[in-house]
Order: structure tokens, then sequence, then C-alpha cells
């Protein structure tokens, strides 16, 4: 495990940024089980509630599909959206996730 080390003033901003959840003790991946997150993979974007963790997949519930996430930003600190396929059931593998994000908005239900 490698340590970085920052100033009291950069992690207060992380955290008004990104919210508490992001701080979150993780040690493994089984660790987001039950929790909302916002993927971004090598290809798409994917968000949903991880409730099980199989072999390599995340599987998720009330999952939906982003296409465009418009300003990056406001996605993650305001929860919109642009463009949005709400698809119910997914399967995610893991190998193809380059970054998560905690999602601390309601799940998408509707198309947009």
């Amino acid at each position: 495990m490698r340590t970085i080390e920052i100033s009291e003033e950069t992690y207060e901003k992380i955290k008004d940024q990104f919210g508490e959840e992001l701080f979150k003790d993780l040690t493994c991946l089984d660790d987001m089980i039950g929790e909302k997150w916002f993927f971004r993979t090598v290809t798409y974007h994917m968000i949903g509630q991880v409730t099980q963790k199989m072999g390599n997949f995340f599987v998720l519930e009330d999952a939906s599909w982003v296409a465009d996430s418009g300003r990056f930003m406001n996605a993650i600190k305001e929860g919109e959206l642009d463009e949005v396929e709400p698809v119910g059931k997914a399967i995610l593998n893991i190998d193809a996730i380059v970054d998560a994000f905690p999602w601390k908005h309601q799940l998408p239900s509707e198309q947009k």
C-alpha cells in the first residue's frame, strides 16, 4: 500500500467537492456492495447500486447507461445528467472500470 500526504486545505477541498462518502473506508471491492456508484469504464459510463460481486463482475440494480454525463462536476456533485438510459439490472466487468465515484443522489428512473 502506498500513502500520499496532502495538506489539510487540499483534503477539505476534496471533501467539499466530492463529499464525505469518498472517504469511506474501502479496503476491497466487496466494500462497494450496498452502495450507489457512478462508474466510468473504457467505453461507457454506468450508474447503479452494487448488490453483489460475482467473480470479476459487479451486479448492479436500478442501473443506467449514461450516454452523456454533461459537465462532470455537476453530474457527481448535483446528480445532473444530460443523457441517461435506465436499464434495470446490469452486470459490469470490473476489469473495464477506469474509475468510480460515490453516487449520493437518487438513481435515474426516467430516460433523458
